[in-house]
């Protein structure tokens, strides 16, 4: 946990179940979020999971969401059986190793997940809830805190303790506090149970937080000692907010902020062959980042998913972004090629709202059965965007073209990036006229065969056309069409290598902008300009 949420403190223990009608397409208040559904009031942290693993097969394919509402409420529970349309609320998971002292409440960071395999005397299909309990002072404030586990086997009715991963104290402002913040679980092929966590409980020797793992043998009811994963020396910078995911090669990818480094917030990607192993904990790993610098910044969340190739494409999601990219985090990152080469950003389907540092934090992704991406997250409000309690859970899905490479994340050389919220992802790239002005894009495919290029520009009042090399050769004629915009589409057959390929997009006879690459498979028809 790296920043200090303005909290309310109400008692409310013990167990409560209340369902309520559902929740229905909602259109969000301000034209900022005019394409998102409101879900119900919510801090942030949403986590979202497929049952496909239920002794009652009708229950694969339902959804299920939790996330941090303000006070002492516990964590919701909703359901979806439509994809993520409409949701349900089933209940309020509440704290239940200390239901008998109304200081305490599961309340932060709920990690909701599916037991794939026997995990220990857990059976496949039975639903993990790893969450943050805090306990208060006389005076409400967090002194203690207690990272939980529970489980389900009747599709989140209810809920029984399991045990405790990790123990830690102090108040979350204090320098000297121990902390401990943002379970993560995964059972691994063996079916040990793996929890992810950041601790603040290494101070003294030099670390002001790291992250570490613990391994249960036994379905998640003990935890054997503390293994180092990521730790900065130093005193100063705070890697944090760990999430991991399956690579369709059996690797294990995890990304995670780094606070007060150089770069603040800035997200980095380690790579794992078990789970278990990540390299010296020294070692940051690799950053997430375009060509061009821009980089997703703090609260990242990873994902996988099967699209595009047998490499599928890695995902990442953020609360900000640096290096010039979109300080209201309305992005997601891209990378099709297992991590390697440089990312991608594709408009986030929720463009949410800032203004406090819960908006966004920690966000929800999931492929949907239609090939749309399913997006959750927090987000401010716009009466009240510095308020904390006043935040929202948003919801929408589109399908989003992880075939486009936008021109602002390539390889700039005698070009600037322009913002223009007109523009596919916000922005464009503006390129010198001549021989100097250059887009390079690094793009990776699974298979060599010609595929059809489509970059998007426009003259600034003097003619110009883009100049087209693949992999350092000059491609042939362009097909110019002029799209309803007042933009030009210039298209080209290129015989694409399998793996990475070089194109580079240069400047005309004058300067010129440029909006996207994007890769097709038919010519497109239109007008010449």
């Amino acid at each position: 946990m790296n920043r200090i949420a303005s909290i309310s403190f109400t008692a409310a223990l013990g167990w409560a179940f209340a369902t309520a009608p559902p929740v229905h397409a909602q259109t969000a208040a301000t034209a900022a979020t005019a394409a998102a559904q409101r879900l119900a009031d919510g801090s942030g942290y949403v986590s979202v999971i497929r049952l496909a693993h239920q002794p009652d097969t009708k229950e694969n394919g339902r959804l299920l969401m939790v996330f941090e509402q303000d006070g002492m409420k516990g964590i919701p529970l909703y359901s979806s059986n439509d994809d993520g349309d409409h949701w349900t609320l089933q209940s309020d998971i509440t704290d239940r190793a200390h239901a008998s002292d109304k200081r305490w409440q599961l309340r932060w960071q709920p990690n909701l997940s599916e037991v794939p395999r026997t995990s220990g005397h857990l059976a496949a299909g039975t639903l993990l809830l790893a969450a943050n309990a805090t306990g208060n002072d006389e005076r409400g404030r967090v002194i203690t805190e207690d990272l939980q586990l529970y489980a389900s086997t009747d599709g989140g009715g209810s809920w029984r303790y399991l045990g405790s991963i990790i123990k830690g104290g102090g108040r979350p402002e204090d320098k000297d506090n121990k902390g401990v913040w943002e379970p993560d679980i995964h059972v691994l092929d063996d079916g040990r149970m793996v929890a992810y966590y950041s601790s603040e409980q290494h101070k003294a020797a030099g670390y002001n937080q790291l992250l570490a793992h613990k391994v249960s043998v036994d379905g998640g009811r003990h935890w054997g000692s503390e293994t180092i994963d990521v730790a900065v020396p130093g005193g100063v910078q705070r890697p944090g907010m760990a999430t991991v995911a399956r690579l369709p090669d059996g690797r294990y990818a995890m990304t995670y902020e780094n606070i007060d480094g150089p770069r603040n917030g800035q997200v980095f990607i380690k790579y794992s062959r078990d789970g278990l192993d990540w390299g010296d904990p020294a070692d940051h790993g690799d950053p997430v980042m375009t060509a061009s610098g821009m980089f997703p910044s703090a609260c990242p969340v990873v994902r996988w998913f099967p699209l595009g190739g047998p490499e599928g494409v890695i995902v990442v999601s953020a609360e900000r972004a640096g290096g010039g990219g979109d300080e209201g985090g309305h992005a997601l990152y891209w990378n099709n090629a297992s991590g390697r080469g440089p990312w991608w950003q594709v408009p986030a389907p929720v463009r949410k709202l800032t203004g406090n540092i819960h908006a966004g934090w920690t966000q929800a992704l999931l492929l949907r059965r239609d090939g749309r991406l399913l997006h959750v997250t927090s987000s401010a409000r716009a009466d009240a965007p510095e308020d904390v309690a006043a935040n929202q859970i948003l919801f929408a899905s589109a399908q989003l073209p992880f075939d486009r490479y936008e021109a602002e994340d390539a390889a700039l050389r005698s070009a600037v990036m322009i913002g223009d919220d007109k523009l596919s992802n916000g922005a464009k790239a503006r390129i010198a006229g001549g021989t100097d002005g250059r887009l390079r894009f690094e793009i990776h495919v699974p298979a060599a065969g010609k595929r059809m290029l489509r970059v998007r520009f426009a003259d600034l009042g003097l003619p110009a056309q883009p100049g087209i090399k693949l992999n350092g050769a000059p491609l042939g004629h362009m097909h110019v069409v002029a799209d309803s915009e007042g933009w030009s589409i210039a298209e080209i057959q290129a015989p694409l290598l399998a793996g990475f390929n070089m194109i580079d997009v240069a400047g005309g006879a004058h300067a010129l902008d440029v909006d996207y690459l994007q890769l097709g498979d038919d010519p497109i028809a239109g007008k010449q300009p």
